[in-house]
């Protein structure tokens, strides 16, 4: 079964602004119970998006606990769990599943590189320490290593428990490959906001959002409108969505999606580093963007 159909929101991690930009968990409690409300099907926490690469240890495993306890089991929690190196990534997926999340989003080891092979025993290793499903994360523009399609199935053949793939590749002709050799038995997800729809055309069930953050109901209906058949609806709204997209992705998430929540007034704080505010003139394409779409 899988862990969900529909709209994931990578959802962003709000900071209080202060020195110390600490973890503000009430606004992480108000604006995961604004995301269920708005239709969002499971929160994916303490990912690209909710700036886990500059979380602390200790910070990663809190914040997870606070989603689980904050979303109450009305939808799935997917917890961000991947590392550079496969023992941390082992202790933060065990941490997860201690925790109470429904899944683990694992990211390829980025920065080291790893051969298609060691990408094979790396998610290995890490699926025969937790009985949570895992969904792989291939992104290699961010981190330097595509997942190829024999290697995909050759994780998911030796492995019962990894059981999907965030797909962030942006090669339509890699992911159709690849859900050829894997045969139904691979749950797919679309990484990328500009490419759910043609995603959900090669199998997918649904997507790991960013624009979810500021637009939750409209990611959720695309979705639904294509797995319960209006494609045309689908369509169309996909296609009204790719200024905003393109805005959200002006620079680097999630630099754009926080400050174009904070324009809303949903007040989630400042960035850490290395991430620092938007330019002004990125700031105003993302407000146009914005206000076109009817969100400002």
């Amino acid at each position: 079964m899988a862990i969900f159909k529909g709209a994931g929101v990578a959802i962003v991690t709000p900071m209080k602004n202060t020195k110390e930009m600490e973890v503000d968990y009430d606004k992480l409690e108000e604006i995961i119970d604004d995301q269920v409300k708005g239709g969002t099907d499971c929160i994916v926490i303490a990912g690209t998006t909710g700036e886990g690469a500059t979380l602390t240890m200790e910070e990663h495993k809190k914040v997870i606990a606070a989603a689980v306890e904050f979303t109450r089991h009305r939808i799935p929690v997917v917890a961000g769990t991947g590392s550079n190196c496969t023992r941390t990534a082992i202790e933060l997926t065990k941490e997860a599943e201690q925790a109470g999340c429904d899944g683990a989003l694992i990211v390829t080891p980025y920065y080291n590189k790893a051969t298609q092979q060691g990408l094979v025993e790396h998610y290995s290793m890490i699926a025969a320490e937790t009985k949570l499903p895992i969904i792989m994360y291939n992104v290699p523009g961010r981190t330097g290593t595509n997942i190829q399609p024999e290697t995909v199935k050759a994780i998911i053949d030796r492995n019962e428990n990894v059981v999907a793939i965030k797909d962030a590749v942006g090669d339509l002709a890699q992911t159709a490959h690849m859900m050829n050799l894997c045969d139904g038995k691979l749950d797919l997800y679309s990484g990328e906001d500009g490419l759910v729809v043609p995603i959900l055309s090669l199998g997918g069930i649904g997507c790991i959002s960013v624009v979810s953050n500021i637009a939750p109901k409209d990611e959720h209906d695309m979705i639904m409108a294509y797995l319960n058949g209006d494609v045309e609806k689908a369509r169309k709204m996909q296609l009204r969505l790719i200024p905003l997209v393109d805005a959200l992705f002006s620079e680097v998430n999630p630099i754009p999606v926080k400050k174009a929540m904070n324009l809303m007034g949903m007040n989630v704080g400042p960035l850490r580093a290395p991430m620092f505010e938007m330019s002004e003139e990125k700031t105003r394409g993302l407000e146009k963007a914005m206000r076109d779409y009817g969100l400002l």
